[in-house]
């Protein structure tokens, strides 16, 4: 499977609209961007691609990178970040399947499926598909499995993409602190390459208003509540045995001089499992 990461930053974006700090100019001057999540699998197979998660940025990151429009797509959540791009398949596709995690959220009294079916009633190229976590189904040839992961105070999802033929794996966080249960790491374990929310180096806990949380050898492996660190980023790769982790989810909080260091990722990276 062929992975082009479209979009690797947080709500605002990297270069954030209208900040001249320190990250964003230096951005600029990289010529790179961290747009709105979004990643984009092709399985070269079948010939068919699955996007996951629908970025606002959605319609300047297919211009921006050469890849086909998807044939299947998947919803990690309901924040707008990752949801609100849906409507872009408006005359772009039509009848693509949406996945989404059926689980009715305590917070919202409807599931992430429910939500997608509710805000794009009117949309005939939308079909949104109810998934059970932690039960395997298949889309665009690949099986792909939905897990419970700790972003509050939604409900949100991690993802595991299994080429059936090949063997190769890709996992993704989603949106997630390090809390992430243990059955769901089962999951999400062994892959080729590990998509990690991440979104500031440890030491900026100290001025998030709640602080940092799950503490591992002195330091913070979660930002507040619901974002890992880059160190618990990382350390969820080791965790789970990944060949490669990119940290994706970056803020423009990141000091400069650390912003574009390994393994953070930028848009348009690609990447052959």
């Amino acid at each position: 499977m062929e992975v082009t990461l479209l979009g690797t930053g947080d709500t605002t974006g990297t270069p954030t609209p209208d900040c001249s700090c320190d990250t964003c100019e230096a951005a600029r001057e990289r010529g790179v961007k961290r747009s709105r999540f979004s990643v984009h699998v092709h399985n070269e197979r079948t010939d068919e691609s699955l996007l996951v998660d629908a970025s606002p940025d959605l319609r300047h990151q297919f211009l921006a990178n050469d890849v086909p429009l998807p044939d299947e797509v998947l919803i990690s959540h309901i924040h707008f970040d990752h949801l609100d791009g849906l409507g872009n398949a408006y005359r772009l596709v039509s009848d693509v399947p949406v996945h989404a995690a059926d689980e009715t959220d305590p917070e919202t009294g409807e599931s992430v499926v429910g939500t997608v079916d509710r805000r794009y009633d009117y949309l005939d190229a939308v079909t949104p598909v109810p998934r059970t976590p932690f039960e395997p189904f298949e889309a665009c040839g690949l099986e792909l499995t939905l897990v419970p992961v700790d972003h509050p105070p939604l409900v949100c999802y991690g993802l595991a993409i299994e080429d059936p033929e090949t063997g190769a794996k890709l996992s993704l966080s989603g949106d997630t602190n390090y809390g992430v249960p243990e059955d769901s790491r089962e999951a999400l374990r062994d892959p080729d390459l590990l998509l990690a929310d991440g979104i500031v180096p440890e030491h900026l806990c100290e001025y998030h208003p709640l602080g940092g949380n799950h503490e591992v050898d002195g330091e913070f492996m979660t930002f507040g509540t619901k974002h890992m660190t880059f160190e618990g980023a990382r350390r969820l790769g080791r965790d789970l045995d990944a060949d490669e982790t990119r940290v994706v989810h970056v803020s423009h909080f990141v000091p400069a001089e650390e912003a574009f260091v390994e393994p953070l990722a930028v848009d348009g990276e690609r990447y052959v499992l």
